[in-house]
């Protein structure tokens, strides 16, 4: 049933466990390598905006593969907008939502790791056994799937937290929203370990991610030229001393 759906939505079939070359970003110094590897999954720390954002990401870097429309999709996010979606740079027509996988949520992911380049987990699927994990993540690597999870996920190559956030542009209670400054920090596992953070718009004015830009430094014009004056020889016949204020 899920194999059938995502045929009906007309992508094209990617070339398996190849991507895009890396290219600057606004997660890219967040990412082992810059970008996220095929077969590998990552963690957004239950940040729904910085979800979209590596989703986005890791479906770029597909269609800079030349895998012509990628697909993705959703599962156990009932949660997930359209319109966001959509401003973080997702194409919904190649989006597949499955909000409730229900008890045979293992069978549902496996069906989707088989099918779309990227794939979206909610938080709130139950407990994974061992067994189930170890299958599920030797289908990643075979299909080259990219995993991104709202939650934590097992084995994630790299976690990702907003550590902090603030809406900007409101001022005083009125005005329009600009976009979410936020931190994000980002650690890894094996070939990836270290930590990283980064100043972001998450989402900015337009809906996507955005490195933010360090503000102007401001350069004091220059005053009037100072010009020295003489000073007056004392009474005892001193020398002219010169003095500049």
């Amino acid at each position: 049933m899920i194999e059938s759906a995502v045929r009906g939505l007309g992508m094209t079939e990617p070339a398996r466990g190849a991507t895009g070359a890396p290219v600057d970003g606004p997660l890219s110094g967040l990412l082992p390598g810059g970008r996220l590897r095929p077969g590998t999954a990552a963690a957004a720390g239950g940040d729904v905006p910085l979800l979209l954002a590596l989703a986005a990401d890791a479906v770029a870097a597909a269609g800079r593969a030349g895998h012509g429309t990628v697909g993705w999709a959703a599962v156990g996010l009932p949660e997930l907008g359209a319109l966001a979606a959509a401003d973080a740079g997702l194409d919904l027509g190649a989006g597949l939502w499955v909000d409730d996988p229900g008890g045979r949520w293992p069978a549902v992911l496996s069906a989707l790791l088989e099918a779309v380049p990227v794939v979206l987990v909610g938080p709130g699927l139950p407990a994974m056994p061992d067994r189930v994990h170890r299958r599920l993540a030797a289908l990643q690597r075979r299909h080259g799937t990219v995993l991104v999870a709202a939650g934590a996920w097992p084995g994630a190559a790299v976690r990702l937290t907003v550590v902090r956030a603030a809406w900007e542009g409101v001022k005083d209670g009125h005005g329009l929203l600009r976009g979410r400054r936020v931190t994000v920090a980002a650690t890894g596992r094996g070939a990836a370990a270290g930590s990283a953070s980064a100043d972001l718009w998450l989402p900015g004015p337009d809906g996507r991610a955005a490195a933010v830009e360090p503000a102007p430094v401001a350069v004091p014009a220059p005053g009037p030229e100072r010009l020295p004056r003489p000073v007056r020889p004392g009474p005892f016949g001193q020398p002219v001393k010169w003095r500049v204020w």
